[in-house]
């Protein structure tokens, strides 16, 4: 009875997790129907993701204490309450202000629901095989949504409308508060307040250095609009260390770094979603811009990554109890890395089968393989009452590698430009040299797993 209660309150976290990834993607196939609909310019467009985004990174660790204080169920059914009421504004938009704001508030949403998502999971499952088993499905859930969201979007903005994809979330989320008010009980309370000097400089600070980041992409890397947040995040983050060393209730405790595994799997996550969001960007404008697929073609095209994320997450449990942890980690960005050199080389005269369908195959049997052990390292030998600041570490430190990445490879693809190309030659060249630098950041996050998560392990986790 308790391992069926234990995989209900699962299925509920998950579905919680799943509406936050198919917002991040689900909007990507639509965004020309939704210019053309709202009257965007090409610029304010980008704010109808980044706002999501933005808000979603910045608030992580914030709404990650938050459910340590005040009890994690009750942090996840505010969030799912304010994202359902979002979704709802964002599908009734009828000005790109409104339908910013709207995006906006589902990212503060987003950033309660994600850590206590990781948290309740922690809380739930022992550390050991039945959370191996338990993050094998999050993982199923991080990889396979978002490409199940470029599916949805593209049909349903070119079949429906593009609201649909966001009014949709209104009768999902309400169900999974009924049924998370059912099923989850509340967790234990910490004692102590809130580290409002902590909260404010790190959501201050990672706002802005990820405003910073995100401008860059269109604004270049010297603009004064660009260089201000990026000094004012990176000093405020510094402050926010400074803080947490010596506070008595941190927001982030210091001694989760102390251990070489954890401190490893942020710096390899980041590393990670920097390429495989930058994996999505440009792999959707090779296949519409490039080889000319519809925008639900091009949704359609990504099945094969979303089918060997699904079928190499369902398998970590048991190649991990084979491989160890740090083996299968690293087996798995080799193979990320290998799919992304190869889908690199495509270009408009690209054979489907050859050039796109199976590199995504191997970058899907990567992707569904690695996440599940980056997030068992990350949360590994964390006691009780740190679980919800190691989950917010975990996510904040996803959310600001995708971010991260992907505005240094837009940098990376407008500045491989050649005045011998022009036209469609021209851009997937660019496409080429962006999808190898993704290549590159995978190759990095493997020499990190390699180095600091494949030894521990073999070592015994003490905090």
């Amino acid at each position: 009875m308790v391992k069926r209660q234990a995989f209900q309150i699962l299925g509920v976290v998950l579905g919680g997790y799943l509406l936050i990834i198919l917002d991040i993607s689900i909007v990507i196939t639509g965004l020309p129907d939704i210019q053309a609909g709202l009257g965007f310019s090409a610029v304010a467009l980008s704010w109808v993701q980044n706002a999501y985004l933005l808000c979603f990174g910045g608030f992580l660790l914030l709404g990650a204490r938050a459910g340590d204080l005040l009890g994690r169920r009750r942090m996840l059914l505010a969030g799912l309450g304010v994202f359902t009421f979002a979704s709802l504004m964002v599908g009734l938009a009828n000005t790109p202000a409104w339908l910013i704001l709207a995006r906006a508030v589902q990212g503060v949403a987003a950033a309660v629901i994600a850590p206590s998502v990781l948290a309740l999971i922690a809380t739930h499952f022992a550390e050991g095989a039945e959370r191996t088993k338990a993050l094998a499905y999050y993982s199923m859930v991080a990889g396979a949504g978002s490409a199940l969201g470029l599916v949805m979007g593209g049909y349903f903005a070119g079949e429906i409308s593009w609201r649909v994809g966001f009014l949709m979330n209104v009768p999902i989320g309400i169900l999974l508060m009924i049924a998370a008010v059912r099923v989850i009980p509340e967790t234990n309370r910490h004692q102590g307040g809130f580290d409002f000097p902590g909260a404010t400089t790190s959501t201050v600070g990672m706002i802005s250095l990820v405003y910073g980041i995100v401008s860059s992409a269109s604004l270049g890397w010297n603009s004064a609009d660009v260089l201000g947040p990026l000094a004012l995040g990176v000093i405020l983050l510094i402050l926010f260390i400074i803080i947490e060393a010596h506070s008595p209730k941190p927001i982030m405790p210091l001694h989760l770094f102390a251990s070489r595994q954890r401190t490893g799997a942020y710096v390899a996550r980041m590393l990670f979603l920097g390429g495989m969001v930058s994996f999505f960007y440009f792999t959707t404008q090779l296949l519409q811009r490039v080889m000319g697929y519809s925008p639900f073609q091009a949704g359609l095209a990504f099945l094969p990554f979303s089918a060997m994320t699904f079928w190499a997450a369902m398998n970590v449990p048991r190649l991990t109890e084979r491989l160890g942890n740090g083996r299968l980690l690293s087996l798995a960005l080799t193979l990320t890395a290998a799919g992304m050199f190869w889908l690199a080389l495509a270009d408009s005269q690209a054979n489907f089968i050859l050039d796109v369908s199976l590199p995504m195959i191997v970058i899907g049997l990567g992707n569904g393989a690695a996440l599940g052990p980056l997030t068992v390292a990350g949360v590994a030998g964390v006691n009780a009452r740190d679980h919800g600041a190691a989950s917010g570490v975990v996510n904040a430190f996803h959310q600001l590698g995708g971010s991260l990445g992907l505005a240094v490879l837009v940098v990376v693809f407008a500045a491989s430009g050649s005045a011998s190309l022009s036209g469609i030659p021209l851009l997937a060249k660019q496409i080429e040299t962006a999808l190898l630098g993704a290549s590159a950041l995978l190759g990095l996050s493997l020499v990190i797993a390699l180095t600091l998560v494949a030894p521990s392990d073999r070592l015994r986790l003490v905090d």
